[in-house]
């Protein structure tokens, strides 16, 4: 499929067409990935980055504790809180 390359401000742009963009997850305001390869132009569905903090939102060490069941506490583990 063709598409027109158009003037956009100092750069130029293209137009994904709605069923291509479908078929790949694309949606207003997502992000892709460009990269030139030899003569060819490679635009990619950009991976989500995150930062720790984002990751560690909302844990604390009782949300830590219930995510491993390590079973009943034997021997010289059993502490009593």
């Amino acid at each position: 499929m063709q598409v027109q390359i158009s003037r956009w401000g100092n750069s130029l742009g293209l137009r994904i067409p709605k069923d291509i963009a479908g078929r790949v997850g694309l949606s207003d305001g997502s992000r892709v990935d460009v990269e030139a390869e030899g003569d060819r132009i490679v635009i990619s569905v950009a991976r989500p980055r995150y930062a720790l903090a984002e990751l560690l939102a909302g844990m604390t060490p009782d949300t830590m504790r219930d995510a491993f069941d390590w079973g009943p506490d034997a021997g010289r583990e059993d502490v009593p809180e």
